[in-house]
């Protein structure tokens, strides 16, 4: 999988391969990289923390190969690889005949005649996303000293609902505290009602799944352009690369077919020196150009298909029906995890715009 413009990003490797990984090239030389703040953002997706995740432990620490010198980037391309240790192949020996409903098993074996890799889920799985929080949790630093804040939350989980950013003043102290938590929420009540709903699904065999809202902050108008150049073109690629995503919204999104014209479009005010707008539809996108106000996206993840609950299926061997109840360790609900690698592409897209439209200088602090 390979990304980008000015930033081209590519992810390589496997799920149950020797290790997985990403190479960055066109980051700016002489940016400060904290390993420290890597780190962090490699917990929050990292698995095995609790019930609402995969028992698979993995230590997910980033083994630099080139790019960086003494904490700076040196404008070689940056690689990183991370170690895949806690793998149970057997578990997906019978699902070489007996595809999972709802996962890649069948259609990756037709497209790859049989030769793909799928133990682990192969280049399918939701451990694919660690490499693209690496790269985010890198582009982060290099725009939160521009003044860029991104964050995200769990916004809903099976009908559970947590309070939905205001997208004409999210704030980026808030944007910064969510983007440290491990299940974040605006509110605490939400995670504890999501939490239960999670775990019911869990105890139950079943999985449940939920939306992602992000916001960014500080972000100059006048970048991006139309059609394909478009901020919502540039960055619905790398969240549709994103395991279990089935659909992503900018601004009022779907909600704007109820709207009229009138009540759709954001009217303009002069703040000062600058022009802002009263309500935030458009999502700080208009034209495929950013308008100064925040950026506002969500991003729809369906339940974890490996699910133990028994299910229909067939098998190729055999070629008749059969069924299938799923072994080995998966996800009662991606979406937690998922935050972090939503955060992640909002990351990598906006430097790549910003290197794209020279808007980023000399490092600031």
């Amino acid at each position: 999988m390979s990304w980008g413009n000015t930033l081209k990003l590519t992810i390589f490797g496997e799920s149950h391969g020797a290790a997985i990984g990403a190479v960055l090239e066109g980051l700016p030389a002489g940016e400060t990289v904290n390993m420290d703040g890597i780190l962090e953002q490699m917990a929050r997706r990292a698995p095995g923390k609790d019930l609402s995740s995969t028992p698979r432990k993995e230590n997910d620490r980033p083994e630099i190969l080139s790019g960086i010198l003494n904490r700076k980037t040196t404008g070689a391309p940056l690689c990183a690889v991370i170690a895949n240790t806690d793998i149970h192949s057997s578990d997906y020996a019978e699902l070489r005949n007996i595809p999972r409903p709802g996962h890649a098993d069948y259609p990756a074996l037709l497209r790859y005649h049989g030769f793909n890799d799928m133990r682990g889920g192969g280049r399918f799985s939701g451990r694919m996303t660690a490499p693209l929080v690496f790269s985010g949790a890198v582009c982060r630093q290099i725009l939160k000293r521009r003044g860029i804040s991104i964050g995200a939350h769990v916004l809903t989980i099976h009908g559970v609902r947590d309070t939905p950013f205001n997208p004409v003043t999210v704030s980026a102290g808030l944007l910064d505290r969510l983007s440290t938590c491990c299940f974040p929420t605006v509110s605490p009540e939400a995670e504890t009602a999501m939490r239960a709903e999670i775990e019911s699904a869990r105890q139950s065999l079943n999985s449940v799944g939920g939306i992602v809202e992000c916001a960014a902050t500080g972000l100059p108008a006048g970048a991006g352009g139309p059609l394909t150049e478009g901020v919502e073109s540039l960055l619905s690629p790398l969240l549709f690369a994103i395991p279990a995503c089935k659909g992503v919204e900018f601004g009022a999104g779907f909600g704007a077919a109820d709207l009229f014209g009138s009540e759709d479009n954001d009217s303009y005010y002069f703040d000062g020196e600058t022009v802002k707008t009263r309500t935030n539809n458009a999502g700080g996108i208009l034209g495929g150009i950013t308008t100064g106000m925040p950026l506002i996206f969500r991003t729809v993840f369906k339940p974890t298909p490996s699910i133990a609950k028994e299910q229909d299926s067939v098998d190729l061997a055999e070629r008749k029906n059969t069924k299938l109840a799923v072994h080995g360790r998966h996800d009662p609900c991606i979406v937690p995890r998922a935050v972090a690698a939503v955060e992640s592409a909002a990351a990598v897209c906006l430097l790549d715009l910003m290197l794209t439209y020279h808007l980023i200088g000399g490092e600031r602090t």
